[in-house]
């Protein structure tokens, strides 16, 4: 099998990818990667804590290699920080880095580049896969996750600290893909056949944030610079751990 890393958001996405991997015999995933913000200890985006994402790792029983990125990174310093990362990992026998992502071109196109720098094949298993399929296959499957993130310009605060469900995919507007593939909304997964034992968290307050167009630049809100649109305000769900 090929030793991979599987970079691992915590959300339903990514789940699914890892699931299927798990049950394929091609990749050996050796380990989870993660980014987290430094000055919050919490994940890149979805603003999930570090306790939460570690206690993830332990129920599906693989290792977390934490990077923590520095308050407003530049997408330089991004890109810097990662690169080492990801040597780092090529000088430890991995060849392949998996991702959940589902069909953004331009994502896509950023994360093969970045790891053609040093000799890793980048690995899509759920590309081009309809987006109403997957969601209703991670449902299926048994996952549970909490909505813990929204893009304010598509969704309003109420939709955050949802359970992802089918009276929530009913509610979503016209607009919003059901799987949040643009950005519109993010998710902590707590149960499912990749876990060991659930997660258990409490619904914390809900928040609105702000973000700089360079602060995400591992995330479906990532927009190549000669396109400047960003979605910057978003209500966030926090979770505590339980």
């Amino acid at each position: 099998m090929i030793p991979s890393i599987f970079n691992w958001s915590g959300g339903k996405d990514s789940s699914l990818c890892l699931h299927h991997e798990l049950q394929g015999k091609k990749y050996k995933v050796e380990k989870l990667l993660t980014t987290l913000s430094g000055p919050t200890q919490r994940v890149s985006m979805h603003g999930v804590r570090q306790e939460l994402l570690q206690q993830q790792a332990h129920s599906i029983g693989l290792p977390l290699q934490q990077i923590f990125l520095p308050e407003h990174a530049s997408m330089s310093a991004y890109d810097d920080i990662m690169e080492s990362s990801m040597r780092e990992q090529q000088q430890q026998g991995i060849s392949h880095a998996i991702f959940g992502d589902i069909n953004l071109e331009d994502l896509r196109a950023y994360r093969e580049k970045q790891l053609e720098k040093v000799n890793l094949q980048a690995v899509f298993p759920l590309w081009n896969r309809p987006t109403k399929e997957l969601v209703q296959e991670f449902l299926q499957l048994g996952f549970k996750a909490v909505v813990v993130c929204v893009n304010e310009r598509l969704l309003d605060a109420s939709f955050a600290g949802r359970l992802l469900d089918d009276t929530f995919l009913q509610d979503l507007p016209a607009n919003v893909d059901p799987a949040g593939e643009n950005g519109e909304f993010h998710t902590f997964v707590f149960d499912g056949p990749i876990f060991h034992q659930p997660i258990p968290y409490i619904l914390g307050e809900t928040v609105r944030k702000t973000y700089a167009p360079a602060a995400a630049p591992d995330d479906e809100c990532f927009k190549q610079e000669e396109n400047p649109v960003f979605d910057n305000a978003f209500w966030f769900r926090d979770l505590l751990p339980a």
